[in-house]
């Protein structure tokens, strides 16, 4: 790569406007320069160099894992695992560029699997604010190798615009940078710092199995509630752990929602969600805890093992939930699983993984759910 050039030293400065549509971020500090790569016509710039928002820990093996590195030695081998991919991070900027690129190197070539697109499983997805201050859809990569540059988005007017960008959701990343027109005015946006919205469950949390990564449902509601979210599923592996209960309570969360049920029969419900609710409330004693029921499955109408499991699960998840208030345990909400995915078995890929349309309707259900709660924190 070329030498860099003084002229493409960006120095960082947020105006008022931020705080309007980004809320209450981290500001850079204005003697710090963030100093792009330049090559040919093009300025990249790394993401590490003003935050990702979704990562919680900077006391990371790697920049993009979920996880501090100390958590290799507490949790399961596959929850460590999983949490090695960034599901629900999120980088945002502000440009004038006419076109946005992005250069990646993921940490496995596998970039799909059976019933998950690419572009899902190992896609970067790009959003940008319109006129009146709504996120967007605006460009996605299709993946095709394990490292590659691509063009999110390119053809577009040059004027000042926000933006941000999803990572992946079930692929890891080695390194990003997002690229632009040399001659673009590219400003960095620190995360925000409210308390997130933190999510444990399963793969569905994780975003299995959607079209493209901000179509999980816990970016949706991200995007909706404008907060922070904390995007904590992990494929086959949301069991309640009190490891990452451990985790969970070393962040100040404005809700904790558990939404792990497609993961556990009734007996591991039973056994695990008092402990899990108990260890949060020790350590965040008013944050609200919102226990959800498992979706229906797609198929249960015809399938009577698939409703037995649902029936089954509930039930523990019901009378766990009235002991805990019983006992006097406040700031519990109750999330009925009926509905989550509507009504109609057209919802889900395989009757368990939601497609978009799926995601779509549990970010319906859950949203009249939090959006109170996130006022109470205020």
């Amino acid at each position: 790569m070329k030498k860099i050039l003084p002229s493409h030293v960006v120095l960082v400065a947020f105006l008022a406007l931020f705080a309007v549509h980004f809320g209450n971020r981290d500001s850079l500090a204005a003697e710090k320069a963030v100093a792009p790569k330049i090559e040919g016509n093009t300025a990249w710039y790394n993401p590490e160099d003003w935050g990702v928002e979704g990562r919680v820990w900077n006391d990371t093996e790697k920049y993009y894992h979920r996880f501090p590195a100390r958590a290799k030695k507490t949790v399961r081998k596959p929850v460590w695992s999983l949490s090695t991919n960034p599901a629900g991070m999120c980088v945002f900027f502000e440009t004038d560029s006419d076109r946005i690129d992005v250069r990646y190197d993921l940490t496995s070539g596998v970039l799909h699997a059976s019933h998950f697109a690419p572009t899902g499983k190992s896609g970067l997805d790009l959003y940008s604010r319109d006129k009146d201050g709504k996120w967007r859809w605006c460009g996605i990569n299709k993946p095709g190798s394990k490292a590659e540059t691509k063009t999110m988005i390119k053809d577009i007017p040059r004027k000042m615009r926000e933006f941000m960008l999803y990572l992946p959701l079930y692929n890891g990343l080695n390194s990003l940078y997002i690229g632009v027109n040399k001659d673009a005015v590219f400003k960095p946006v620190a995360p925000r710092k409210e308390k997130p919205i933190v999510f444990y469950g399963t793969s569905i949390m994780q975003g299995g199995c959607v079209a493209r990564a901000g179509m999980s449902f816990s970016s949706i509601l991200g995007r909706r509630l404008n907060v922070p979210i904390v995007n904590l599923g992990f494929s086959g592996n949301g069991t309640m752990d009190a490891s990452v209960g451990d985790l969970m309570a070393e962040i100040d969360a404005a809700v904790y929602v558990i939404d792990c049920l497609p993961n556990m029969d009734d007996k591991a419900v039973a056994a695990k969600t008092e402990p899990l609710v108990r260890q949060l409330r020790k350590a965040r004693p008013d944050t609200p805890i919102v226990l959800v029921e498992d979706r229906t499955y797609d198929n249960s109408w015809i399938k009577p093992s698939s409703m037995q499991h649902n029936l089954s699960s509930r039930k523990a998840l019901k009378a766990a939930y009235d002991r805990l208030v019983a006992a006097g345990v406040k700031g519990l909400v109750y999330v009925k699983g009926d509905g989550l995915l509507g009504d109609d078995s057209e919802a889900t890929v395989d009757s368990s993984h939601p497609t978009d349309l799926g995601m779509m309707r549990m970010a319906d259900s859950m949203e009249p759910v939090l959006r109170p709660l996130l006022k109470t924190q205020k």
